[in-house]
């Protein structure tokens, strides 16, 4: 028996429903998308999502990883938001299409977490 979407709990979603939500800035201006979610393996807790912020359909867009503690999702916008700004995090770091591998870095996750002054999952 499949279960409508309706009829789902509202505590939990599949990841492919996060990827492509709208990010959103304290402004509610739309930023850029959940491009992946970074997960811890030994307990299964989303640590991180990667946002995709400008180019063109993802084409020549920055990642930025944000520890997933900055998220918060608004039923209102139907995204998450995020209370900073776009100016704050297009000063943040971050990592180019094809340095994907930049988001399992150590060096790089300490960079964001204290740019974003949020204790580490580690």
């Amino acid at each position: 028996m499949m279960l409508k979407e309706d009829d789902r709990t509202s505590t939990v979603i599949a990841s492919d429903r996060v990827e492509g939500t709208a990010i959103y800035g304290a402004d509610n201006d739309k930023i850029g998308t959940v491009d992946k979610l970074m997960i811890e393996k030994q307990t299964g807790r989303v640590t991180d999502a990667i946002l995709s912020v400008g180019g063109f359909l993802g084409i020549g867009s920055d990642r930025h990883s944000l520890p997933w503690a900055k998220l918060d999702y608004d039923t209102e916008l139907g995204g998450y938001k995020l209370d900073v700004t776009k100016e704050q995090l297009e000063q943040a770091p971050r990592f180019k299409e094809d340095e994907a591998d930049k988001a399992f870095d150590r060096q790089y996750q300490t960079s964001v977490y204290e740019y974003w002054m949020v204790t580490p999952y580690w």
